[in-house]
């Protein structure tokens, strides 16, 4: 997989169908512990996204010391998270200082499949659209996504990640301000 396209790395901490943990776990062991385990078998993602777009300090300082790039935070809030729920909102790439002193690079989503359709007409310089793996399986939501990434390409040049990631290496540096960071 990582022959043919940027390898990335993605954790449900509550199992295949509950992406945010729903246990007290060690998150920050969960994500290294599955980092080794990629890296003992030869696989080096460097982009990760928490299942449920959760994200805490543990996960960040265990991303950090992998040189990971992280995705997870978003430009919007999501209305079903709980206002307290761990999560990271930025209204655009930040390098984050944690409190170990270590820098890890966030790259927000700015659309979902949904907020793309709606805003097709009012689109930010750089758009970051996430949409999950059963979207491809569901014929409907599969076409649409089809139809508006055609439609983002006659407005927005395409860029990768690693692009991406290039772009916004001298993002401006905030501070780790806790779990939940607003906009």
């Amino acid at each position: 997989a990582a022959s043919l396209a940027p390898l990335g790395h993605h954790t449900h901490w509550g199992g295949p169908k509950q992406a945010r943990p729903t246990a007290p776990i060690d998150v920050g062991a969960v994500v290294r512990d599955e980092i080794e385990w990629l890296r003992a078998r030869g696989l080096a993602p460097r982009w990760f996204c928490g299942g449920g777009w959760y994200l805490d300090e543990a996960v960040a300082e265990t991303l950090a010391a992998f040189d990971y790039v992280d995705c997870t935070a978003t430009t919007f809030r999501q209305s079903y998270l709980d206002d307290a729920a761990p999560r990271l909102q930025l209204p655009e790439p930040r390098r984050l200082r944690l409190p170990s002193g270590a820098l890890l690079l966030e790259l927000p989503a700015t659309h979902s499949l949904g907020m793309l359709g709606r805003d097709l007409l009012h689109l930010p310089d750089v758009v970051h659209v996430h949409f999950h793996d059963w979207e491809l399986v569901d014929r409907r939501r599969s076409l649409a996504l089809r139809a508006l990434l055609r439609a983002l390409r006659l407005q927005r040049a395409p860029l990768s990640i690693e692009a991406l990631t290039d772009l916004a290496a001298n993002a401006a540096e905030m501070t780790w301000q806790g779990a939940t960071i607003g906009a």
